[in-house]
């Protein structure tokens, strides 16, 4: 028979002070708090996105449980697959990537969907794409690589009203009016100000951002990408071509001005960006693959028609977007790293090549834009799937957060109601 009711039958001890009480309940009820805060930390836009520190690839973790990375994978042919548009039906593809309509006649090109290992990724469901797009603008800013995505997108939401607003060699824009949703398309290939001195030859101010983005810096979505023009023939070999401040660079290494121009584009994504509101990506690098020389040396890749199946024949991962890890790796901003370097590597089928205006067969081939449809439409997908990704798993953490939070309440009310009880129980325990 336990002595503790006979203890307390026996012993008219005094309840614990008020001080005691404060202490055990701090005691009690700090736990559950932290537990809480620990495992589910405040939530704002910019963290519906990875972390600045998790920069290499967008790691996704499925509704089955499956965690994978997105951008690492293979093409899988398909004969059953089928591009969101059909080739030649978007108005809004430029000559230059309309490759069937410029003549292409094979579209086994077309027949290829990334399969990442390990899990499945949603198909592009333009519906839910508009839903997520809905009242905010998209800014795509960057070279023609970022253009040939932009392209891309809008064609895959083509179904919706979309109207053109403005179409320049530097600035596209586009207004889907059922949704009140911009998006826009800004060249800035070096993502630094490029500029022209009165009575000499144009240099790149690399510590300085193009001018033309700082309006875009509220933007719902920011998505840049830059290294086509990062070589040694779009910046005259790095002579009297960088500037900082008011000194222009004699010589230069492309690297080293590469590798400032990031650091300017970091910080001021930093001190401009509410990363509250907006999301912030990056596309990697989008390989070429020219054969027997380059683009004005001869080079071509008409020939080519399924991509490559040996990893052995892939190129080595660009040191351009290992700097690019680095940098975003020190940001303040979460960043998105859309990933596509390896992804691209394997198509060496899905250039525009001889076919990038009607009748073409001479002149230069392009092997470094893409088709549309094509390949940049696997970008846009992943693009959705991340964004559907970010936006899953907040509402779930949401919802568990209010849940811990009622417990907690319940639990609160239970221990207050009894906490006399408890304490005295328990100064007694202590006591004998």
């Amino acid at each position: 028979m336990s002595i503790l009711p006979n203890i307390i039958s026996n012993h008219q001890t005094p309840p614990p002070s008020t001080k005691t009480r404060l202490i055990l309940a701090f005691l009690l009820l700090i736990f559950p708090i932290l537990i809480i805060v620990k495992n589910y930390p405040l939530i704002s836009n910019s963290s519906l996105l990875s972390s600045a520190s998790s920069f290499s690839s967008q790691i996704l973790s499925f509704s089955d449980s499956t965690t994978c990375d997105i951008f690492d994978g293979r093409w899988l042919f398909d004969n059953n697959s089928e591009p969101i548009y059909s080739p030649g039906s978007c108005p809004f593809v430029e000559r230059e990537f309309n490759c069937i309509k410029n003549g292409r006649f094979d579209r086994t090109y077309l027949k290829y969907r990334w399969q990442p290992y390990g899990c499945n990724i949603p198909k592009f469901d333009a519906m839910k794409m508009m839903e997520m797009l809905r009242g905010k603008r998209l800014v795509f800013v960057g070279d023609s690589l970022n253009r040939n995505m932009c392209q891309s997108l809008i064609c895959s939401l083509k179904m919706f009203k979309i109207n053109q607003l403005s179409r320049s060699r530097d600035f596209h824009s586009y207004h889907v009016q059922d949704f009140n949703s911009s998006i826009i398309f800004i060249t800035a290939p070096f993502l630094v100000q490029q500029r022209q001195l009165p009575g000499r030859r144009d240099t790149l101010r690399i510590d300085t951002m193009e001018g033309s983005i700082s309006k875009y810096h509220d933007a719902d979505f920011l998505i840049f990408n830059t290294g086509h023009w990062w070589n040694h023939n779009k910046s005259r070999n790095g002579e009297n071509f960088f500037q900082e401040g008011d000194s222009i660079h004699y010589k230069m290494d492309v690297g080293v001005a590469y590798t400032k121009a990031l650091n300017t584009w970091a910080n001021w994504v930093d001190k401009n960006v509410n990363k509250n509101k907006t999301q912030v990506f990056f596309a990697g690098y989008s390989n070429t693959h020219f054969q027997g020389g380059d683009w004005d040396t001869g080079g071509s890749c008409d020939k080519e028609t399924e991509p490559i199946t040996d990893e052995k024949s892939l190129t080595s991962y660009p040191l351009s977007m290992q700097t690019l890890e680095t940098v975003i790796s020190r940001m303040e901003t979460p960043v998105v790293y859309l990933n596509i370097t390896r992804l691209t590597d394997y198509r060496k089928d899905g250039h525009p090549s001889k076919y990038r205006q009607p009748g073409s067969r001479g002149g230069f081939q392009d092997c470094s834009h893409w088709c549309l449809p094509g390949v940049p439409d696997s970008w846009n997908q992943l693009l959705y799937a991340s964004l559907l990704l970010s936006l899953e798993p907040s509402s779930n953490k949401n919802t568990n957060l209010v849940l811990y939070f009622y417990t907690l309440v319940f639990l609160c009310t239970l221990f207050f109601k009894n906490l006399g009880i408890l304490t005295f129980k328990l100064g007694l325990v202590v006591k004998y």
